[in-house]
Order: structure tokens, then sequence, then C-alpha cells
């Protein structure tokens, strides 16, 4: 049959599991269609029949059958505008993959795609898992959520069980979430704690939230922490921040709250007359959910960190900021 291609295991993927040799060597290739193709016996690993979870090995074989995808043109890198409005649902989910086992998925989620649907929102992630639906059925679920604007690490349960085990550790806080944050000006104390009272009101612009007082109806108790990891002058600063609590748009809030709202913010960030918004970056919200620290199903602790997304970077450069620092300043 034309268009089959066998390709041998270099040396070192010894132990590699097939799916993600897959992964690196076909990264335009969904896990819908390559658990479809293993099914069906097109993808063979020395004439057997194998699946995802196979361990290759130098000098093996590997079958591969018209995949529909090009190892040398499949698109990769960032994830554009124009990805997120035209790329199939697999292959986008594919190229946002920054860890997968049989529970968990991890993405690199890119600032501008929703994760639930809602008012104007045409496509967003829970819908697109379809496409990620097993053989029994079963699609992949959601078991937190970030804000359309924000980016970096989303998890993701494959199973029933693993979203229950998953939710329950976000529900009693066995979790670190640790995001990046470019904001106006430089905060008095280098580190701190913000604790206040959040209620949601509507606006004609969507939900919006607001400090409230304790015993206000509808207001729940929110606590998150920052410290400063660089600065430009007086004019911005790079804030790690950790919410403790996860209220909707909390850090932006309680970013504003303490007078150094995040650039780009498009809900909360205001400024006086005399302040202008800084060259060559743009007006994007600079919030990243950079690291996250959670239990696995399986047992331990899965640690997985997020790349900065191209706007954020651009502004990093521009900064001369090291991303490197946070880590060396780490408590």
């Amino acid at each position: 049959m034309a268009g089959i291609e066998h390709r041998q295991v270099d040396g070192d993927e010894a132990g590699m599991r097939l799916d993600r040799w897959f992964k690196v060597h076909f990264p335009g290739l969904g896990f819908g269609p390559l658990q479809k193709l293993l099914r069906s016996g097109q993808i063979r690993v020395d004439g057997a029949r194998a699946k995802s979870d196979t361990r290759v090995q130098p000098g093996q074989t590997i079958r591969i059958p018209p995949l529909g995808v090009d190892a040398k043109d499949t698109k990769s890198g960032p994830i554009g505008g124009r990805d997120l409005r035209h790329s199939p649902d697999g292959e986008l989910l594919s190229r946002m993959v920054l860890h997968e086992d049989a529970k968990v998925i991890v993405l690199n989620k890119p600032a501008g795609l929703a994760v639930q649907g809602g008012s104007g929102v045409n496509r967003h992630i829970d819908k697109m898992l379809e496409a990620w639906t097993n053989q029994k059925g079963e699609k992949p679920r959601l078991v937190h959520r970030l804000d359309r604007d924000t980016s970096g690490v989303l998890v993701i349960a494959r199973t029933r069980g693993a979203a229950q085990q998953l939710t329950a550790a976000f529900r009693e806080r066995d979790t670190k979430k640790t995001y990046w944050a470019l904001v106006k000006g430089v905060p008095r104390k280098r580190e701190d704690r913000i604790s206040t009272w959040l209620v949601k009101e509507q606006t004609p612009d969507g939900d919006r939230m607001r400090i409230a007082k304790h015993g206000d109806e509808g207001a729940d108790h929110a606590i998150s922490y920052y410290r400063i990891v660089e600065q430009a002058g007086q004019n911005l600063a790079w804030l790690e921040m950790e919410p403790y609590t996860g209220r909707t748009h909390q850090l932006r809030v309680h970013a504003a709250h303490i007078g150094h709202p995040i650039i780009g913010d498009p809900k909360y960030f205001e400024a006086d007359v005399n302040w202008t918004f800084p060259g060559g970056m743009q007006n994007r919200l600079h919030l990243h959910a950079r690291h996250i620290d959670i239990p696995h199903p399986n047992g331990g602790r899965l640690k997985v960190t997020a790349p900065l997304p191209p706007h954020m970077v651009q502004s990093w450069n521009l900064l001369g900021f090291d991303e490197n620092a946070a880590d060396e300043e780490a408590r």
C-alpha cells in the first residue's frame, strides 16, 4: 500500500512509550487518531500489534501508515490566533500537551482560548476534548479552569476515577499553583499576603468581581500570596503569585486591590493620567499559570511547568527579565 513507512527506533529512544514516540516524530497526530490506528492494527512494532503504552527499544521497526500529517512540515511552536480559529481540535490539543500518562494530561493553555463555553464563546477546551474520546466513549474531563485570557498549566483527567481524585485535591487545597504576573508599579512590600472578601456582580461586559465586606450576601473569602521577583525601575514589577483559595479572577482583583493591577487586564486595570503603557508591549493580559504541584492519582506528586506565552516572552525580553531568576530566588 502506497504511503506506508517503516522507521527504526533510535538508541536514545530506549524504553520510550509508543504514544510518546509518535508525539516526538509526528506532533500533529492527535491522541484520538493515534488510538484508532493502534486499535485497527495499522501501526505495528516489529510486525506485531501494539498499544499506546508499549515501550519501544532501539532497532525495532515501527510500521507507520499514511497519517495525514508530515513529520517535517507539522506545525510546532507557539500557538497563534489563526491556529485558535482554524486548527483541528485534536491537532491543537496535541500542541498544548506538557505531560500525559494513562490518568492525567497537562496542557499549556494559550491566552485567548476559553476553558468552558459561555456567551459569545465559539470554541473552548471542554468541547475540544471530544476529539480525544476513548474506545469506551469517555472523553477527558476538566478538573479546574483558567480565565480565557490567562495562559498556562491546565490539568485534565483521562478517567472518571482520576477526575474525582484530582478534583478533591483542588477542593482540599492539596495543590500548589504558581502564577507569574507583570504589574503596574512596584508593591511596597517585597512579599505579602492579601486577604479580602469577594463578591460577583453582573455588568454589561460580563461577570466582574469586587471587594466586599465580611457578611455581605454572596461574598467569599479570598487569600493570595505574592513576592517580587524582579522590577523595571518603579514602573513595572514581575510578581510570583499563589492563590490559596480559588475564586473567580482572584489574582487579578487582588493585584488591582493593592494598587498594582496586572498589565493588559481588560477588566481590572486602571492607571492615572500620567501613566503610559510601555512601548513595545502587547496590551494583553500578562498573567500566566507557570507551575503546578498536585497529587498524582497513582501516588506521588506531579509537578509541571509551562513556558511563557509569546506576548509575555516579548515583554520579558524587552525588560531584560531572566526567567531563571524566579527559580533561583524561590523560597
